[in-house]
């Protein structure tokens, strides 16, 4: 486990502040935010490259806030995988077990192993020169395992490879952690990647930690604005909430209303997801809970997908299949019925 408490940390202008983040072991944890939120200051800093102005970091129980970056047993893969050009591969990969001065028997066991996990036994003879980005990535994850790490520290490892191969990487850096069991905290601001490799994520922006919790809880329940706008929620509102029920209150912002689960009242911001908005030419019936006529604003092609904008009162995004999109033949300044469930509606 990595336990990080309330640790500052100040690089010229620029400040880590009270971050507190814990990491159970054996978990991909996701550390997501925009360019320049400290996002690569966070992991240099549980690496030991940064010295903290307050706070502690431990792993495995043990604080290591003061100690050595070599003497941490971390291994970290950056987006630049930053090879040895002078060495081959294998060289590569074993160049930290040669610097734990470990026996050459062992650490010729330890090549093979890793080479045959990560799937480079072919690229051994090789120099960095003459390997594709992909491959590059995969002998930087390779010398980063070499040593066993307690932790992997993974930098955007994947942001500078073509989406195919990206894909591939993904699908084998999720076999290699399973595999191995181990903690890993990978860094990114893509969206896909973030959903599908971490079990949990913590959103970053100007050194702070916005929210950390499940993926599910992080892209359907955002906890401020900040984290709502960020990972695309797109229909976010401000308003009041009223008492309807025991469990239902009533969200009134601008002329509209909706129903929401929630036992919460007064000022608030309230947020749905396009993709849990229904949206259909059919306006015939107009029953049920949340359920409204509008017009058709505008279309944003999406590729697979396309954001329909319908003016309610207000303007809502819904997101539709290109197939769904195509079978309701669906045109700007058409009329269409927009309906979603109270649960759909997250208030913060």
């Amino acid at each position: 486990m990595i336990e990080l408490k309330n640790v500052h940390v100040k690089v010229g202008d620029f400040n880590l502040q009270q971050i507190n983040l814990t990491v159970s072991k054996g978990e991909y944890t996701v550390i997501l935010g925009p360019t320049g939120a400290g996002k690569t200051l966070l992991l240099e800093t549980i690496a030991g490259l940064h010295n903290l102005k307050s706070g502690e970091i431990w792993i495995d129980g043990r604080n290591i806030t003061r100690l050595e970056p070599e003497k941490r047993n971390i291994g970290m893969v950056y987006q630049d995988s930053s090879l040895f050009p002078h060495l081959s591969v294998a060289d590569n990969i074993v160049f930290g077990l040669k610097v734990r001065r470990m026996p050459a028997s062992d650490i010729k066991k330890k090549l093979d192993e890793i080479a045959v996990l990560i799937g480079v036994r072919h690229l051994l003879d090789r120099k960095p020169g003459k390997l594709s980005g992909a491959e590059k990535q995969k002998v930087a994850m390779a010398r980063a395992l070499a040593i066993k790490p307690q932790l992997l520290l993974l930098d955007e490892p994947l942001s500078a490879l073509d989406p195919e191969t990206r894909e591939a990487l993904q699908r084998e850096l999720k076999r290699i952690q399973k595999e191995l069991n181990i903690t890993v905290v990978h860094v990114t601001h893509d969206f896909d990647e973030a959903m599908l490799m971490g079990k949990h994520i913590a959103v970053i922006s100007e050194g702070i930690l916005r929210q950390v919790g499940t993926t599910e809880e992080v892209f359907s329940k955002p906890d401020s604005e900040f984290v709502a706008h960020f990972t695309m929620i797109r229909n976010i509102f401000s308003g009041n909430l009223f008492k309807q029920s025991e469990n239902l209150s009533a969200f009134r912002t601008g002329k509209l209303e909706l129903i929401i689960n929630t036992d919460k009242i007064g000022a608030t911001h309230a947020c749905i997801r396009p993709d849990d908005i229904t949206i259909s030419p059919d306006i015939s019936s107009q029953a049920g809970t949340n359920c409204f006529i509008g017009i058709i604003d505008r279309i944003e092609d999406r590729g697979m997908t396309f954001h329909v904008f319908v003016n309610v009162s207000l303007e809502v995004c819904c997101l539709v299949t290109r197939r769904q999109f195509n079978e309701m033949r669906l045109i700007v300044d058409q009329k269409v019925k927009i309906t979603f469930n109270q649960d759909a509606i997250h208030v913060f």
